[in-house]
């Protein structure tokens, strides 16, 4: 999304929402459209509720006029009185909870704030798709009361699902990490938790997948995103890269797609025909709108000359299939294009048809708003306790337990009666909820937290988490020495990492690692260090040094960060989070670019590849690493040995050649396969697990070194047993991608992991009479 200029921008004037009402306890009434007392519009196709939302979306359309039509290209949509049609800012945010990021949102009056949970990147590190649907719901409710209040819109540019592909990446904090799989399925279960799951085409908010394609670098050595051109293979295009978009439109049903800045070997993605038209409109069939970046439609034509006239640009993106721009440059060269013969005003009919079409599927078009579905939410559903509760709880479930030698934690409140809690990351509130968050119910910050538990020494030991020096060490090492139990609260913060600030290394900033090492020396009792961050951090000398008995990860953990790192250190709660990305060593990126966007690795030229699935070298700790208070032990209980997929007869020759099966070429409707797995807990202490099945395809073939297959979250008492079932979708995640971007499924062995279980699975191919199609 835009930067803070582009905001400040896009703010000047002051929103007027379309189709908003006060509810009970605020004074003044918003005009909304279809007002069944506006004489003008009463009786009017396109405000008659019975009617299908195509024949009222092309009612409408044909009583605009040209020039009004231009006033709704854009994200600042122009009021058209004569049709009760008030202005309307497109632009709101809700990436981890209601955000005042974009324009069309504010905070203040009876909603000071909304619920801030934890960063995305943390609540992936869940692995829970049920928390992540109902973390959705909870951030749309509150969206629908605001808009109830008149100080939000329904029209949310969130999630982002981008692949975490380099950790040096600013916004991968906003991400759900590095593997498609599981960015795919967030994309869905979050997307369908914001829409609301409704009867038909209904919408409670409009949630918006961004931003496609291949954009995943901000500002690193002199190339920024503006100007950066992803050169990208058929292959990775589509075993990486679109995964989660496909995803998040066709299984998340999501309302709008968001192309990014950047090139896409040599077209701007906002400019591309093949993307926008032919690929999210044609082949996945998004039911919703395109939208640019914020002023990337401006950025293609002023930054990367793609165009040599403004009215070209505003022509090459409405014709590839960009419906609103997030910016002026539509409204204010769309008119030239027509008038050069550029563009026909039915391409402009074609663009608005599909936003206007989503504002009726919002309501907003059905009149009075306090009589539809979601009209009784107001100030009183936003920062509920249940809605705290749960940023709480999805915090405690995200945090994951790196390394626990002895083991040193849980801290026990017998033994360590005072705590030394240390760091510039110790004390700190709005630093937990990361970037593109709004306005917290509340905080309760590390020391807060740990103070429920313990008494407490607390000492900064740096000023902030860029530690220029070490003025402060001396009272924090003389803390440590005091304490009963020593806890380092250190990592980064949005002035490392955020949107346009990409990092130039993975160590801790400053002398950090000198402080940890110091206080880790001088401590009385265990050490325990906690790292907050959204990107990972090359922490080899706490991981080797014996002093530090625990690391503990917990990214931004939102507004109830403190209490729920002080739950897991004091064992109240059981940590169960995984890693949802590769901790590498500093020394990888001596070997590999930002720049290059290679997902395999090279062994002739020595580029060693990217995220677990290519990267075969030394790492920090690997995806998916994350410790328990307990043990939890696999065992397969049931699983084919073989699998047969069926063939078009008419492409058995082309299986024969390849050995490898095209998955347009097989019988793939329910083509899966169970697995039931045993989950015995064998430690003393409740606690969930995060099962991670893995699968190797057969050798010589394009596919990674492993690939994620299905997870499953499962809570297992202790000295229990659990019987987990796992489906697999043969098609869809035991099938790789040639050079060619051709998908396949490889015949001969795949093998299976299941923690420490591997078991071999034969899958043949049998041809069958002609399929049709």
């Amino acid at each position: 999304m835009a930067d803070v200029t582009t905001t400040m921008l896009h703010c000047f004037l002051l929103v007027c929402l379309l189709g908003v009402s006060f509810p009970a306890g605020v004074n003044a009434r918003r005009p909304f459209a279809c007002d069944p007392t506006n004489a003008a519009v009463k009786g009017l196709p396109f405000c008659n509720v019975r009617l299908p939302v195509a024949e009222r979306v092309r009612d409408l359309l044909g009583r605009l006029t040209f020039k009004e039509k231009l006033g709704l290209l854009v994200d600042k949509a122009t009021a058209v009185p004569r049709l009760g049609m008030a202005e309307y800012e497109w632009w709101s945010e809700a990436l981890h909870g209601v955000s005042n990021v974009g324009p069309g949102t504010r905070f203040g009056g009876e909603f000071p704030g909304a619920t801030a949970f934890p960063q995305v990147i943390t609540t992936a590190a869940s692995f829970n798709t049920s928390l992540w649907e109902e973390i959705g719901r909870v951030v749309s409710d509150e969206a629908r009361a605001m808009y109830n209040g008149g100080v939000a819109g329904l029209t949310y540019w969130s999630p982002n699902i981008n692949i975490f592909r380099d950790p040096r990446w600013g916004r991968g904090q906003e991400t759900p990490g590095e593997d498609p799989i599981v960015a795919g399925e967030y994309a869905s279960r979050y997307v369908r938790g914001l829409q609301g799951n409704l009867p038909g085409d209904r919408l409670k908010v409009a949630a918006c997948c961004k931003h496609y394609t291949a954009y995943d670098l901000d500002n690193w050595s002199g190339t920024d995103r503006f100007h950066f051109n992803a050169k990208v293979s058929k292959q990775e295009m589509v075993d990486t890269f679109e995964v989660p978009f496909r995803q998040c439109v066709m299984q998340g049903k999501a309302a709008s797609v968001m192309c990014s800045y950047n090139q896409v070997n040599g077209i701007p993605t906002c400019a591309d025909p093949r993307l926008l038209r032919d690929t999210i409109r044609g082949a996945w069939h998004l039911n919703g709108y395109i939208v640019s970046d914020c002023d990337s439609v401006g950025v293609f034509y002023d930054n990367q000359h793609y165009t040599a006239t403004p009215e070209e640009a505003a022509a090459d993106a409405i014709k590839a299939g960009l419906d609103l721009d997030c910016g002026p440059f539509l409204a204010v060269h769309t008119q030239g294009a027509v008038d050069r013969g550029l563009l026909k005003e039915t391409d402009i009919d074609s663009a608005l048809f599909n936003t206007i079409a989503v504002q009726m599927r919002l309501g907003m078009f059905d009149g009075e708003p306090s009589s539809q579905i979601f009209g009784n939410l107001g100030p009183r559903d936003v920062c509920t306790p249940a809605n705290q509760e749960l940023a709480l709880e999805a915090a405690r479930q995200g945090i994951v337990l790196l390394k626990n030698h002895g083991p040193s934690l849980p801290l026990s409140r017998k033994r360590h009666h005072t705590v030394a809690v240390i760091g510039p990351n110790s004390d700190v509130s709005v630093t937990m909820i990361g970037n593109y968050a709004g306005i917290a119910c509340g905080y309760t910050t590390p020391l807060q937290g740990i103070s429920r538990y313990a008494k407490t020494i607390h000492r900064s030991g740096c000023s902030n988490v860029q530690c220029r020096n070490a003025h402060r060490f001396g009272d924090a090492i003389e803390a440590a020495r005091q304490a009963d139990a020593t806890v380092l609260v250190m990592g980064l913060d949005q002035s490392i990492e955020a949107e346009f600030k990409d990092r130039d290394g993975l160590l801790l900033p400053g002398y950090q690692q000198e402080l940890v090492s110091k206080v880790a020396a001088a401590s009385r009792g265990p050490t325990i260090l906690v790292l907050m961050s959204g990107g990972p951090v090359d922490v080899s000398f706490a991981e080797h040094d014996p002093r530090i008995g625990a690391i503990v990860w917990v990214g931004y953990p939102g507004q109830a960060g403190g209490a729920a790192i002080a739950d897991v250190l004091f064992g109240t709660h059981n940590p169960g989070g995984k890693l949802p990305m590769t901790w590498y060593n500093q020394d990888y990126l001596t070997k590999v670019p930002m720049t290059t966007m290679d997902m395999r690795s090279n062994h002739v030229t020595g580029y060693p590849g990217r995220t677990y699935r290519f990267y075969e070298g030394p790492v920090v700790y690997p995806f998916g690493h994350g410790l328990s208070y307990s043990n939890f032990i696999h065992t397969l209980w049931s699983a084919p040995n073989m699998f047969t997929v069926p063939v078009d007869g008419r492409h058995k020759n082309t299986t024969a050649a390849t050995n490898a099966v095209r998955v347009t070429h097989a019988k793939c409707g329910g083509l899966s396969f169970g697995l039931q797995v045993d989950v015995r807990n064998v430690g003393s202490k409740d606690g969930s697990h995060t099962m991670l099945v893995y699968s190797t395809p057969p050798v010589g073939h394009w596919g990674p070194n492993k690939q994620l297959v299905a997870f499953a979250k499962v809570h297992v008492p202790a000295g229990k047993q659990l019987r987990v079932p796992i489906n697999i979708h043969v098609c869809k995640f035991l099938s790789v991608v040639d050079k060619s971007g051709i998908r396949r499924i490889p015949m001969g062995q795949h093998s299976l992991h299941i923690g420490d279980v591997k078991h071999l699975l034969s899958i043949q191919s049998t041809p069958l009479g002609v399929i049709k199609s």
